[in-house]
């Protein structure tokens, strides 16, 4: 369920619980073929990637015992696991195989002990764009390319994603400007946003910078593009957090906001979204 980003935390969960079992992966995307309406739209997005695994357009809880290939998908009952919050929950690291994972996941502790092999299954499968390609080439010329992330889009039009994360405040970027000019003295911005004008009309971070232009539906080019960066200024969204994070260098700046959500009763939870390693500012 989600977007790009949540799609990949919960199959990097449970990619590494499989693994580590030595027991099949099933992906359940039935959540997208009957969507609740007050959610934001959206669509399984992990085929733009080199992974492998089985999947389901029907729970996997209703479909035990039904057709015989689907028996042959999953032959015994799952045992279902809701996530309790947004904090992480040291007990999954130890679970059983068998089971049906139902939740965001949304920290690094879920798989950190398995990053050689999601790094292989996140290569993307395609070329990228001949538009994309050309901002790709820019990026690598740039010794200190540092890609900023802006979300907007549901953000701001979808009340309940308003409310629950919030966009975050131009004050911000300012700010992280400003804690990664303490590292990096030249740096060259790649801003990489939904809505590429609005940062064109309110962003200015006083160094040289490319606005990437948006093209819908074309998501995983613009992690792609952000991974190649060197450094990162990243929004409180997990679409830009995995972009960071794809990024292997070592010595990586990773500059993240300290208030992940904007609702108050999360607060509590985002200490394990953001990496240790990571500047939350």
């Amino acid at each position: 369920m989600g977007g790009l980003g949540n799609q990949m935390f919960q199959y990097a969960a449970a990619r590494r619980l499989a693994g580590i079992r030595n027991a099949r992966l099933v992906l359940d995307v039935s959540h997208y073929e009957n969507q609740p309406p007050e959610e934001v739209p959206r669509h399984y997005e992990l085929d733009c990637f080199n992974i492998s695994a089985k999947f389901s357009r029907e729970p996997v809880e209703n479909i035990v015992g039904k057709r015989q290939g689907m028996r042959k998908l999953v032959p015994l009952a799952p045992r279902i696991i809701h996530e309790k919050n947004f904090a992480f929950d040291r007990e999954i690291l130890r679970a059983a195989d068998n089971i049906l994972l139902v939740g965001y996941w949304q920290s690094e502790k879920y798989f950190k002990d398995y990053t050689d092999q999601l790094r292989k299954d996140f290569t993307f499968k395609d070329p990228l764009s001949p538009a994309k390609q050309l901002v790709a080439n820019n990026i690598a010329k740039e010794p200190y390319a540092v890609s900023v992330q802006v979300r907007r889009g549901d953000y701001i039009s979808h009340t309940a994603s308003s409310n629950f994360h919030g966009a975050l405040e131009l004050d911000y970027y300012k700010r992280a400007v400003l804690e990664l000019a303490k590292t990096i003295s030249s740096p060259h911005f790649f801003v990489i946003s939904d809505d590429p004008e609005w940062c064109k009309e309110n962003l200015e971070l006083g160094f040289p910078t490319t606005f990437v232009d948006h093209v819908p539906d074309t998501g995983h080019e613009d992690m792609r593009l952000t991974s190649l960066c060197k450094h990162h200024i990243i929004a409180n969204s997990t679409f830009s957090w995995w972009g960071a994070w794809l990024n292997p260098r070592p010595n990586k700046l990773v500059i993240a906001p300290a208030l992940w959500f904007k609702e108050p009763s999360m607060l509590k939870y985002a200490q394990d979204v953001v990496p240790r390693n990571w500047i939350r500012v």
